[in-house]
């Protein structure tokens, strides 16, 4: 099978590694199955797409809609180098989901207006699929509404009349969307279990995305939420897209 490739932006080990762990494990993946570039530590360099099965961008403490002057160099160089990867992926349609992160970076490179209008808190939600969510080879294995863990500053406020959203909540009208057949982006995090959301909350308790003092109760909480279902979308885009 050829190998998926997971393009990372997190700087703090824990978080990193976190993030790789449960891609790999709720894909069923070995570690030969899924590479991984550390995006913040490296440039990206030549990718062709026709060495994977396909692309899954991790979340980030990055901010696409920050003003340019506010971004680090690191982040301007990272955003650089996946709009250029982009242009790539959409033109091909090629088999990519972009969780959290991939919403503002997905959807930047495609002419959404993305902002802090529909910002969630750090926590669960309940998702809603759309009549188009429902019908879609991909996020069709999930039910029609399932809770999923959020935690985010910007959002997408107005999706491009191409794009197709899958999924809405409460809080944040665009939880996931489509372009073309192929190209994926979640707002929720798909790859998020209990664990996995205690270690984000320790690792980002002091990064605005919510008070200090707050993370034991967030943990909490979490560990009383329903959240079970969001790891199969993981699942299905390794099944549907792995190619041999």
């Amino acid at each position: 099978m050829k190998p998926f490739l997971l393009l990372g932006t997190r700087a703090e080990d824990a978080a990193a590694e976190g993030e790789y762990d449960a891609f790999r494990r709720f894909g069923g993946l070995q570690e030969s199955e899924l590479r991984r570039i550390r995006l913040e530590q490296r440039p990206l360099g030549d990718i062709r797409l026709g060495d994977y099965s396909g692309l899954i961008m991790g979340g980030s403490p990055f901010n696409s809609s920050d003003p340019v002057e506010a971004k680090s160099d690191v982040q301007r160089r990272v955003e650089a180098e996946l709009a250029g990867l982009l242009d790539e992926v959409v033109a091909a349609d090629f088999p990519m989901l972009g969780a959290c992160y991939g919403v503002g970076t997905i959807g930047t490179h495609q002419g959404a207006v993305v902002d802090r209008t529909y910002s969630e808190p750090v926590g669960p939600v309940t998702v809603t699929l759309t009549e188009e969510g429902r019908g879609d080879p991909l996020f069709g294995v999930l039910p029609p509404e399932f809770d999923a863990f959020v935690g985010h500053k910007e959002a997408i406020r107005e999706l491009p009349p191409h794009a197709v959203r899958l999924a809405s909540s409460p809080g944040c009208p665009v939880q996931a969307f489509r372009i073309g057949a192929n190209v994926y982006a979640t707002q929720f995090h798909p790859e998020l279990d209990v664990p996995g959301i205690a270690t984000r909350i320790d690792v980002y308790k002091y990064a605005g995305y919510f008070a200090p003092e707050e993370a034991e109760a967030l943990k909490e909480r979490a560990r009383e939420s329903g959240v079970q279902h969001p790891p199969a979308l993981v699942r299905r885009f390794v099944e549907r897209y792995a190619t041999r």
